[in-house]
């Protein structure tokens, strides 16, 4: 019956992808964050749901009239940038058939990228979009909350497949769309959902320690440091971020505790010394080869030529590490660009939602955003996820969100600038006039 069902809902989207193509980026969204046919479903599991999106998706962007430049902005640019270099690294890659299965994930990730920022035209669009994001993250962020309130923390809270399967993979994602949701909250007026918004956000930060994860934890305090700082109301916030720290932390069990103090001896951890390995390889592979060593280079065999200690390897562990070893200095300073003129966008939409009232949506938008990126930047530190679709997907509210509002600035300020066109008068109308005296009217249209 739950297979029917979404067979049902994925015939009647995919449909409406065609006529709407930005209907179509939903369905995508969703699916490439959530898998919800994978969540809900049986047989639906192993459906070619995002391909079916993808496909009716670009079907319609073939023939719809609202769609833009996907390039306007410097995010997107830098993404061209970076998806290009990685097309010229993968030839010179050091295991070509294990590495092409992921540049070919990955070209398809900044495709959908390209196609959203397309068809995001309007501000309806975007704030559509952005709930997308933070209901298909967000609800492993609730669920995970409450199983680990109910079990008091005993147990360790893992991802549900894909880019975030585990548990560390899951803390990243639910703590990034933390401050998307504070920004949503926002702009609600209902007490209801304000309140559901505040216990959406406790319940993420409940899974982030909940993962047991020490990358979360990392992430955790930088985010909330930032959200202090990018709030208005320092008092309060500072309040209600030492309350939950006070409340959390000890409730957490000893294994937590004991997980987390292994940060100050991660010498004697036999896990952070194998990241530790990993990065000194990635490290040799961008100086020895400028287009690094392709997707597929945490094998023993890679390790054996480059690793500081040879018979140890690992994972990246590292959003960094991971893009340099990959595809050198070069690929890591463009990608890296992509998160630098993200920045910049968030600042630029603070600055001109502070300027003008009537866009306070954007001075709302701004710090979040940054927030979020803080969140992945800190705790991505320790992972390897660097092609994960939400971190663009945060580029692109930024993006988007600066084009609309500069826009928007610009036709007002045209608009005031136009000169005042003259103001006419229409003849009155008469009747049973004489046809001499009809010549002795004025002309219709009389200057007034």
């Amino acid at each position: 019956m739950r297979d029917l069902i979404i067979l049902a809902l994925l015939v009647v989207f995919g449909l409406w992808a065609l006529k709407s193509p930005w209907i179509g980026i939903m369905g995508w969204t969703l699916v490439s964050l959530m898998s919800p046919h994978a969540e809900f479903g049986y047989a639906a599991a192993y459906w070619p749901v995002a391909t079916g999106f993808a496909a009716s998706t670009m079907l319609g962007l073939l023939f719809t009239r609202e769609r833009q430049n996907p390039l306007v902005g410097a995010g997107p640019k830098w993404l061209l940038a970076f998806t290009v270099w990685i097309c010229i690294t993968l030839p010179f890659s050091m295991l070509y058939e294990e590495s092409f299965g992921l540049w070919e994930r990955s070209m398809k990730i900044y495709l959908m990228i390209f196609v959203t920022l397309a068809l995001l035209t309007t501000k309806h669009r975007l704030q559509v979009f952005i709930w997308v994001n933070v209901a298909a993250v967000g609800y492993f962020g609730v669920k995970g909350g409450i199983f680990t309130i109910a079990t008091g923390g005993s147990y360790r809270v893992w991802g549900p497949g894909g880019f975030i399967g585990g548990n560390n993979e899951l803390a990243l994602a639910v703590l990034t769309v933390t401050p998307l949701i504070r920004y949503l909250q926002m702009q609600l007026t209902q007490r209801w959902a304000i309140n559901a918004c505040t216990g959406a956000m406790l319940l993420c930060v409940a899974t982030a320690l909940g993962t047991q994860s020490r990358g979360a934890l990392v992430g955790l305090i930088c985010m909330g440091a930032f959200f202090w700082v990018k709030g208005n109301r320092k008092l309060l916030s500072g309040a209600v971020i030492l309350a939950i720290g006070l409340i959390a932390l000890p409730m957490m069990p000893e294994t937590w505790w004991d997980r987390m103090e292994t940060i100050k001896t991660y010498e004697e951890d036999d896990s952070a010394l194998g990241r530790l390995n990993a990065w000194g390889m990635a490290w040799n592979v961008a100086t020895d080869r400028i287009f690094g060593g392709g997707f597929m280079i945490w094998t023993s065999a890679i390790f054996a030529i480059y690793g500081p200690e040879p018979d140890r390897f690992h994972a990246a562990h590292s959003i960094y590490f991971q893009v340099m070893g990959e595809h050198g200095f070069i690929g890591l300073g463009l990608w890296m660009a992509i998160g630098a003129s993200t920045w910049l966008a968030a600042r630029d939409l603070i600055k001109m939602g502070r300027a003008h009232p009537e866009h306070k949506w954007a001075a709302d938008l701004g710090p979040m955003i940054q927030v979020s990126m803080i969140s992945y930047a800190s705790a991505g530190a320790f992972l390897s996820l660097s092609y994960y679709d939400l971190p663009y997907n945060v580029m692109i509210m930024a993006t988007v969100a600066q084009r609309l509002v500069r826009a928007a600035i610009r036709e007002a300020e045209e608009a005031k600038a136009r000169p005042q066109g003259a103001v006419y008068a229409p003849r009155p109308v008469q009747t049973n006039v004489p046809q001499g005296a009809a010549r002795q009217q004025p002309p219709p249209g009389r200057h007034v």
